[in-house]
């Protein structure tokens, strides 16, 4: 970890199962010494125990980010182990889905830097990409709370709270799509005579390297697509069937999106 007051002053590391862990095991990884991290967790594995960080032991008066990662229904019996550390120069970082800024605001004053960060489940791997948006207080704090969410993939700034509800929709949610893809790709192949291991393998891969593709790639995703479509081919054949208007993806997938979307809008609400 390359920021000077992160390095001086630590983190405080609130619920550390698979998405904490995941940051955890990228902080370190980056060099962030073990005896700047503070993990609170009721429940610490022992990989965690094994770190060498400070588990659920006292916490430093002004750490320089507390990063929130407890599921929103433990919020209320979690955050007042760290509320006391509201008010100054900690940066508060929540990673909680559907528990908004506002919320933030009423635990620990709207004078207390926060930020809200949207990573996705590729984030145990290093291949997340996380949102960021922040209060008034935490804009200041934006790259900051980029670095530290650097280390479990890429990240991206939003204009405002109002567009976590679609990036939850299109990056929070879309892993669970991708998987489905795999499977159904997976069964297309085993209804097509294939062994189910081979299919599954065939499967993974071939959206795995796709997506690597178009991550390596100038061209956008349209344009590869015509890149690997021969005219009467194999491939221009299925996309036919994909991408029908009423029953392809260009209907189902914005269609998911949107329920993703207004489902996150509706937790938000209560």
């Amino acid at each position: 970890m390359q920021d000077t007051r992160i390095a001086a002053q630590g983190i405080v590391l609130l619920g550390c199962g698979k998405m904490g862990s995941a940051m955890l095991a990228g902080w370190l990884s980056r060099g962030l010494p073990t005896d700047k991290v503070w993990v609170l967790d009721p429940a610490p594995s022992e990989w965690v125990r094994g770190t060498g960080v400070q588990v659920n032991t006292n916490l430093p008066a002004a750490p320089a980010i507390v990063l929130i990662a407890v599921k929103p229904q433990m919020m209320g019996d979690a955050l007042p182990a760290i509320t006391a550390l509201a008010g100054g120069d900690t940066v508060f970082v929540s990673v909680a889905a559907g528990t908004s800024i506002a919320a933030f605001e009423t635990a620990f004053g709207a004078q207390t830097p926060i930020v809200r960060a949207m990573p996705n489940t590729p984030a145990a791997v290093g291949q997340g990409i996380t949102a960021l948006c922040a209060n008034a207080a935490g804009l200041s704090a934006l790259d900051e709370a980029a670095l530290l969410m650097s280390a479990v993939g890429d990240v991206v700034l939003l204009d405002g709270e109002g567009q976590m509800d679609a990036v939850t929709g299109v990056s929070g949610s879309g892993p669970a799509y991708v998987f489905h893809l795999i499977e159904t790709l997976a069964a297309g192949g085993e209804a097509q005579g294939l062994p189910a291991d081979l299919a599954l393998q065939l499967a993974k891969a071939t959206v795995a390297g796709a997506g690597a593709l178009a991550m390596q790639a100038t061209e956008d995703p349209g344009q590869l697509r015509v890149n690997v479509t021969s005219p009467n081919g194999t491939t221009q054949a299925a996309l036919e069937v994909l991408m029908d208007a009423e029953n392809g993806f260009p209907a189902l997938l914005p269609r998911a999106v949107a329920a993703a979307t207004n489902r996150s809008k509706e937790l938000a609400n209560g």
